[in-house]
């Protein structure tokens, strides 16, 4: 039996039941999708069935406001998402549904790893979508390389098209691999558990010892960030948009913005700061301005 079967007799016994997993709508899939990126399933678990409550489909989502998606989108954290999302349905209303991987890729924010993703998931196409996880447990079983870089993606999709079944089951795939890679392929691998130990190139590796287990498998982005501030911009533009949306209708004065973001907020040092976030909120058409005032856009 060859590894892929090995790993989907596992799946079949220790997978998760997640919603997402119980469809094939390319919709249902790709919010799925959006949602865990940067967030964890349990959080999307909450969001997802609200979301697709207000926006059960391509067209109501393609109608939606800004203000409507950036209030259905509140908890959910890097708002741009969202509004990608949105944006994304609107193509797909004027276009059509894509029907191969090539054809998600021409969709603006549809990146490799989530255009594989919608191939497999929704038309159970031969592919391997790639990401962080899938690429530790390909990385370890196929290359020999105990914690792979995406500069190792390339040679990792040749073999996985090699070591994908001939036989069909191309959706159960990628599931098998994020389970296997957050319960037993994890950044210090349980190897004596797993069911691919004896095809894996890496487990006799971790087997013997051998391998010491990095501070980060993943070299973190370099975040902008204000003089001495706790936290990168990200994190205060992420409260702006808090603010602003919780006082929505009623506008909010640029001049009550700092201090309300920022305990330490000075308004000498950082005044400028504050208005360089709320303009590229209002240019990433969250925000609007009028005398000012600031309120969603």
């Amino acid at each position: 039996m060859g590894s892929a079967q090995k790993l989907l007799r596992w799946y079949d016994l220790h997978g998760r039941t997640l919603p997402w997993r119980k469809t094939r709508d390319p919709y249902r899939i790709l919010v799925s999708e959006i949602m865990l990126q940067q967030t964890q399933v349990p959080r999307v678990i909450l969001y997802y069935a609200s979301w697709l409550k207000k926006f059960p489909s391509w067209k109501r989502l393609a109608q939606a406001s800004n203000t409507e998606v950036i209030h259905a989108w509140a908890g959910l954290g890097y708002n741009r998402r969202g509004l990608m999302l949105r944006d994304i349905a609107r193509e797909v209303v004027e276009r059509g549904v894509p029907q191969s991987e090539e054809e998600w890729r021409e969709l603006k924010g549809i990146g490799p790893y989530t255009a594989a993703a919608l191939a497999a998931f929704t038309l159970d196409q031969r592919t391997v979508p790639i990401d962080t996880n899938i690429r530790r447990v390909l990385g370890r079983l196929l290359l020999g390389i105990p914690y792979p870089q995406p500069e190792h993606d390339a040679r990792m999709r040749e073999a996985a098209n090699d070591w994908l079944p001939k036989r069909r089951r191309y959706a159960d795939i990628p599931q098998a691999l994020f389970d296997l890679a957050t319960s037993i392929c994890t950044k210090a691998p349980s190897c004596a558990v797993c069911p691919l130990r004896e095809d894996c190139l890496t487990a006799p590796k971790f087997l013997s010892g051998s391998v010491p287990i990095p501070k980060a498998m993943i070299k973190k982005a370099i975040e902008k960030r204000h003089r001495d501030k706790s936290y990168p911009d990200r994190i205060y533009r992420g409260r702006i948009l808090k603010l602003v949306r919780e006082a929505n209708p009623r506008p909010v004065s640029i001049s009550a913005i700092g201090s309300a973001i920022d305990p330490a907020f000075d308004p000498v040092l950082d005044k400028d700061w504050v208005k360089a976030m709320v303009g590229r909120l209002m240019k990433d058409g969250f925000l609007k301005e009028k005398a000012d005032e600031i309120n969603l856009a």
